[in-house]
């Protein structure tokens, strides 16, 4: 995979680049996540806070909860990154903003425990209850 990627929100106005590998893709099972995004799940890849750069706009920020702040595009409303006081060394990004994001598959599901009983995604990766990470 490319060591150099980029993404941005539904509008354009926010556009970032990711340097360097990126690995650690999971499907997100959380009810912040889901009521936050209007889906059913969010597959977020977790980079190293130096390997991620905004190109271009300013996000409006969002603390979903005592340790997390969600980026999101301030006109579109697009959701596009997330950083956790838990991991200060990690920034995730949603993986459905990239500009190519079939070239990122999922590789594990996170907060399984939170899970709809109806959705059957990608069932042969690995689960973790509550995240580990």
């Amino acid at each position: 995979m490319s060591e150099l990627q980029t993404g941005g929100c539904h509008c354009g106005n926010l556009r970032y680049q990711l340097d360097g590998p990126v690995d650690d893709v999971a499907h997100c099972h959380c009810s912040i996540c889901r009521r936050t995004s209007g889906g059913i799940v969010v597959t977020w890849t977790s980079v190293p806070v130096e390997a991620f750069k905004w190109l271009a706009g300013s996000p409006t920020t969002y603390d979903s909860g005592p340790t997390c702040v969600r980026y999101f595009c301030n006109n579109c409303g697009a959701q596009v990154a997330l950083f956790s006081r838990n991991s200060p060394e990690t920034m995730d990004v949603t993986i459905a903003t990239l500009d190519h994001p079939e070239l990122t598959p999922a590789n594990r599901h996170i907060w399984t425990d939170s899970r709809l009983p109806w959705l059957h995604l990608d069932e042969h990766l690995p689960g973790e209850p509550g995240e580990t990470a």
